[in-house]
C-alpha cells in the first residue's frame, strides 16, 4: 500500500441554484421541432411488421424527398398497422382544408397552442383497408394529401393501367345477340 495522500474533489452541485424562483426550461434544439407534413407509420412488434414499416417508410423518403418533414416509425402491439399523414397549418388560413382530399377516413384535428392546427388524415389501416398497402398506392394516397398535382411518373402510369384493366373486367362489353358469321340471333345469350 502506499502512502500517498487522497485527495477529494467536490463539483458543483447539480440542479437549481440557491436563487429565488424556479429555473426556466432550456429552448428546444432545432432538431427537436417537428416539421411537417409528418409521415406516422404504427406497426406491431408482436407481429415482428418494422421491416416493412422500415421499407414503407424508405420508399417515401425517397420518392418525396425533402417535401416531407419527418417519417416516425411508432411501434404498438395488437395487429396494428397503419399509415398516417399529419400537417399542420394556421388556424386563421383556413385550417383543415387539407384533410379534405378524399384520400382516406379517419381524420381528426388536434389543436397543439392556439395558434397551429395538426390535421392527422389516415391514409391506410390494414384492418380497415384489408392487408398491406402496395407501394404505388401509398405513395398515390401521401400525394394525394402533400401535392396533388405533383407527377409519379411510373407509378402514375401502373395505377392507371390497374384502374383501366379493372374497369375493363368489372363491366364486361355489351355482347351482341347477332352471330357474326351467319348475323342469326345467338342462341347462348338467349
Amino acid at each position: 500500500m502506499s502512502n500517498q495522500p487522497t485527495t477529494t474533489t467536490t463539483s458543483p452541485p447539480i440542479g437549481p441554484g440557491p436563487g429565488p424562483g424556479p429555473v426556466p426550461a432550456p429552448a428546444p434544439a432545432p432538431d427537436s421541432i417537428i416539421v411537417f407534413p409528418r409521415i406516422v407509420i404504427k406497426y406491431c412488434t408482436q407481429c415482428k411488421w418494422m421491416l416493412r414499416a422500415a421499407y414503407y417508410a424508405q420508399e417515401i423518403l425517397s420518392t418525396f424527398g425533402t417535401g416531407i418533414g419527418e417519417v416516425a416509425l411508432v411501434p404498438t402491439t395488437g395487429g396494428i398497422f397503419s399509415v398516417a399523414i399529419v400537417q399542420s397549418s394556421s388556424s386563421g388560413a383556413g385550417a383543415g382544408s387539407s384533410s379534405g382530399s378524399g384520400s382516406g377516413s379517419g381524420s381528426g384535428d388536434r389543436v397543439s397552442d392556439g395558434e397551429t392546427r395538426e390535421t392527422e388524415t389516415l391514409l391506410w389501416d390494414r384492418k380497415r383497408d384489408g392487408g398491406f398497402p402496395e407501394v404505388k398506392v401509398l405513395k398515390s394516397r401521401v400525394r394525394n394529401v402533400v401535392d396533388p398535382s405533383r407527377d409519379l411518373g411510373h407509378t402514375d402510369r401502373a395505377l392507371r393501367a390497374a384502374a383501366a384493366t379493372a374497369t375493363a373486367t368489372a363491366t364486361p362489353a355489351p355482347a351482341s345477340t347477332l352471330d357474326p358469321v351467319d348475323n342469326q340471333t345467338c342462341q347462348d345469350c338467349q
